[in-house]
């Protein structure tokens, strides 16, 4: 299968260099790491293995890219308004666009552009961060779980799914896309949050019974807020204390990719993952305070540093 990657950040280049290695197609539009990667390849440091890829196909604009049978798209939200511009090139009546980005919204837009015949989603449960040039940090997890925009269990999510597993990434194929990206946002709304403005990795705080308690309050909003949208089925309770017992046992030293994003001087997330959600609930009537508290505080110094 012929793969355009646009996005080339830490979870956009090790999806492509997995499918690379399991023998796909795969193109990259690449902006920093262009010259690093088109010199000396691509190097994987990953919990489940590392290895190399001498040879990449880098491109500096996604028309030079062209058509291709998949558009995987992992850029960050905040550049969404270039989004439908950047998968353009990569269409044809036949292609499939799957977005694997934080959050909600994402899909919306391509579904305006594209048709929602041709948009899927997915959600990315991995913690990977782009290293020195040419290289990517896969620490933790790796899974993904994809779906139609417009719902139900697909022929062809079952097909991307076996692509995906023959290639070595552990991925489910899943009915009710919307379940799944505010199941994420349990754990992103919490700790990305949270990570960013202590500028700390959860382990530091989370065995404080003070602010552990924090962190299932944030979570039980989530919850609230996704079982008032009419899913499939809703979210248990019990979601809290699992997310809570993956972050002790994996995740402790983990820096989530928006408090890296503000270390390094980048704009936030905060649309996709607070903002969009947020009046999501509100709109069912349910008011997500601590979640509307968290946002508050992040937007404070975001909406400083644009000035």
């Amino acid at each position: 299968m012929k793969v355009g990657i646009v996005g080339a950040g830490g979870v956009g280049l090790y999806y492509g260099a997995m499918l690379q290695r399991g023998g796909h197609d795969v193109r990259f539009l690449l902006r920093r790491d262009y010259d690093a990667i088109m010199t000396s390849g691509l190097t994987v440091r990953s919990h489940l293995g590392d290895f190399h890829l001498d040879h990449v196909q880098g491109y500096r604009t996604a028309a030079e890219i062209g058509p291709v049978d998949l558009a995987l798209v992992a850029i960050k939200t905040f550049d969404n308004d270039k989004l439908v511009d950047l998968v353009k090139p990569l269409m044809t009546d036949k292609s499939v666009v799957l977005t694997l980005q934080n959050g909600l919204g994402s899909e919306e837009i391509l579904v305006q552009a594209f048709g929602e015949q041709r948009v899927m989603g997915g959600v990315a449960m991995i913690g990977s961060t782009r290293g020195v040039s040419g290289t990517v940090d896969h620490k933790a997890l790796g899974s993904i779980r994809i779906g139609e925009f417009s719902g139900g269990l697909s022929p062809r999510a079952g097909n991307l799914s076996a692509l995906f597993n023959n290639a070595g990434v552990t991925c489910e194929a899943i009915a009710d896309l919307r379940r799944v990206r505010w199941e994420k946002l349990i754990w992103n709304v919490p700790f990305s949050g949270l990570c960013t403005l202590l500028n700390a990795a959860p382990g530091s705080y989370l065995t404080k019974p003070e602010m552990n308690s924090l962190v299932r309050a944030l979570m039980a909003d989530v919850i609230a807020g996704a079982n008032a949208q009419g899913l499939s089925e809703p979210i248990p309770d019990t979601c809290i204390e699992e997310n809570i017992q993956i972050t002790l046992a994996s995740l402790t030293e983990y820096k989530p990719s928006m408090m890296i994003d503000r270390l390094e001087g980048r704009r936030l997330e905060l649309d996709a993952i607070y903002r969009i959600p947020l009046e999501h609930a509100a709109r069912k009537g349910v008011r997500m305070i601590h979640v509307g508290m968290l946002h508050a505080l992040l937007a404070v110094k975001e909406n400083v540093n644009k000035h």
